[in-house]
């Protein structure tokens, strides 16, 4: 049989290539035992970093209901996403947080503002101030957002390593609704119980007024709790989301698809 010079060096360059890939994915595999005997075999042992898969929401011992615009739907959240508007961003043009009236105000009548109600849900071995059964002056928490313990001290500069976040910001929940609000419903928004979370100061300024599609907490064992949170507190405050944190939420849901809302209970 007679083969021709083109047929020959067709040939002969895909003999070449088949030995190229050969030799890469020799080399991969070598890499690959390479470190797993030398350090992976200890990576792959290592537990994940265990942060807090939820953060309280009610404690009926001695807070009281917020009244919301419309009541959490029971079930799961991607359903309750499912119902949520999608739209854009409103303009941000005439928000400012007056707007949902006095910081930490005693919304829910208990006696103690909003700011103490929440450092005394969610921390441990809560102090209170001398003289005073509100003002708390010391705890400690294992801080969702980054998943490390942290401790709290009342003081000029240390009040700031633990903040209350918003967890639907107020300027994102203005430009997603809030804004056709009355000013007594944005005040409930802003002191809602389910809308708050003790949390880490540096991971609450970085996140400031981001949704799901800009910032999710680092601590990944708590993400499926703080999208649901999210989207409660939208459900509940007749907010909408645009398409791009919808995507980002129905991400995070997938690996958790059976999450529930999250209602005061």
């Amino acid at each position: 049989m007679t083969v021709s010079w083109s047929t020959y060096r067709r040939a002969r360059r895909r003999s070449r290539q088949a030995w190229v890939i050969l030799a890469l994915a020799a080399v991969s595999i070598v890499g690959g035992l390479a470190w797993f005997f030398s350090a992976g075999q200890f990576a792959l042992a290592e537990p994940a970093p265990a942060g807090p898969s939820e953060a309280p929401v009610f404690d009926p011992a001695w807070m009281k209901p917020v009244a919301a615009v419309h009541p959490v739907p029971g079930g799961r959240a991607l359903d309750a996403l499912d119902t949520l508007p999608v739209k854009g961003r409103a303009a941000k043009g005439g928000y400012d947080r007056e707007a949902f009236g006095q910081a930490w105000s005693d919304v829910d009548r208990n006696g103690c503002d909003t700011r103490n109600d929440i450092l005394r849900r969610d921390l441990a071995d809560v102090v209170f101030a001398e003289g005073s059964r509100c003002r708390v002056s010391a705890g400690r928490f294992h801080e969702p957002y980054t998943g490390q313990h942290v401790g709290f001290r009342r003081g000029q500069d240390s009040s700031r390593a633990v903040q209350v976040d918003h967890v639907v910001a107020l300027a994102d929940a203005w430009q997603k609704g809030a804004q056709q609000l009355t000013p007594g419903q944005r005040q409930s928004l802003a002191n809602d119980p389910l809308n708050l979370i003790a949390a880490d100061g540096p991971a609450n300024q970085q996140k400031s007024a981001g949704d799901a599609a800009t910032w999710l907490p680092a601590n990944k064992s708590i993400r499926c709790h703080y999208v649901a949170r999210q989207i409660s507190v939208k459900a509940a405050y007749g907010l909408w989301v645009t398409g791009a944190e919808k995507d980002a939420m129905k991400r995070v849901l997938g690996s958790c698809p059976d999450q529930q809302t999250v209602r005061a209970r």
